[in-house]
């Protein structure tokens, strides 16, 4: 019987690092950006914001309160492996909201606006934080609960797709702003805010986990290869070819790597040998050493 994999510990403290500078970055755009302007964005801190706006409830409380909520369900259903790092990043963004919340709050109790009047900015400003901060949390395996919570427990059950289900609950949380605020005008930029911090987040995720391949015929392989390898830190795969014309053998490099490491790599071929046939290409997704971990 084949023992479990050792866990890499420096790979686990690098994941709770970059989910907690990813909650930090969400929570600046909230308290800048969204609350002195009564924006709604999606999620739970959108449901907090619509308690904020109606009660004058603190966002750090009935935010934590509703994730405590919905994490009982869903570790009953779910498992507490699955939420390890969601609980993490819970406690990350009271945290946030609470200090950053007593940091910038004025004398008169209210809050600055930091864009002055001009509410389009601010939405975008505030939605390129946030959805850049969720895509630090996600691209390390984490979460923010709330509505991923509920959409996880329905997909267990039921064919809808997580996205598809976020989308409507964050939608639907936008749209009841109307009835706390009595104002279309927030209500149509909350929806300006998801596209922003949506576009943002597939933005931030497919540029830090993008990766190529390439395709490397060179007489010099085998400095090439050793010069990625010390260089780059990436290994390469030798396969053995022959010219369809030439009927001459030819040794063919297979190297996987990071979109932003492609500039590197290629520098060092020319350098190498400047006349070697290169191709390159996307690749959908990379899992093992170096790259993403083999999803459940």
């Amino acid at each position: 019987m084949s023992s479990l994999p050792k866990i890499h510990i420096w790979d686990e403290v690098k994941d709770y690092i970059f989910i907690y500078i990813g909650c930090t970055l969400y929570c600046i755009g909230f308290c800048f950006f969204m609350l002195p302007y009564q924006f709604i964005p999606g999620g739970c801190t959108g449901i907090a914001a619509l308690i904020y706006y109606g009660t004058g409830i603190p966002t750090q409380y009935s935010y934590f309160v509703i994730n405590v909520a919905l994490l009982l369900i869903g570790l009953k259903i779910l498992g507490f492996k699955y939420f390890a790092k969601t609980i993490y990043a819970v406690l990350c963004i009271t945290l946030m909201l609470e200090v950053i919340q007593n940091l910038i709050m004025l004398p008169d109790g209210t809050l600055p606006r930091l864009a002055n009047d001009e509410d389009f900015m601010a939405a975008v400003i505030g939605g390129c934080l946030e959805g850049t901060g969720l895509a630090i949390v996600f691209i390390n395996n984490g979460s923010t609960g709330g509505t991923d919570i509920i959409a996880s427990i329905v997909n267990k059950y039921k064919s809808f797709s997580m996205g598809r289900i976020i989308m409507w609950m964050d939608f639907t949380i936008v749209t009841s702003g109307f009835l706390v605020l009595g104002d279309w005008h927030k209500v149509v930029i909350g929806y300006c805010v998801l596209l922003i911090s949506m576009v943002m987040l597939e933005y931030t995720m497919n540029s830090a986990t993008q990766s190529v391949q390439f395709t490397i015929i060179s007489d010099k392989y085998d400095e090439i290869a050793k010069t990625i390898s010390d260089e780059i830190g990436r290994g390469a795969t030798v396969l053995y070819g022959e010219g369809f014309y030439s009927k001459a053998s030819r040794h063919v490099l297979i190297v996987m790597a990071r979109g932003r490491e492609s500039g590197n790599i290629f520098r060092l071929i020319k350098h190498i040998d400047p006349k070697a046939f290169v191709s390159q290409s996307k690749v959908e997704g990379v899992y093992g050493e170096g790259f993403d971990h083999i999803k459940n």
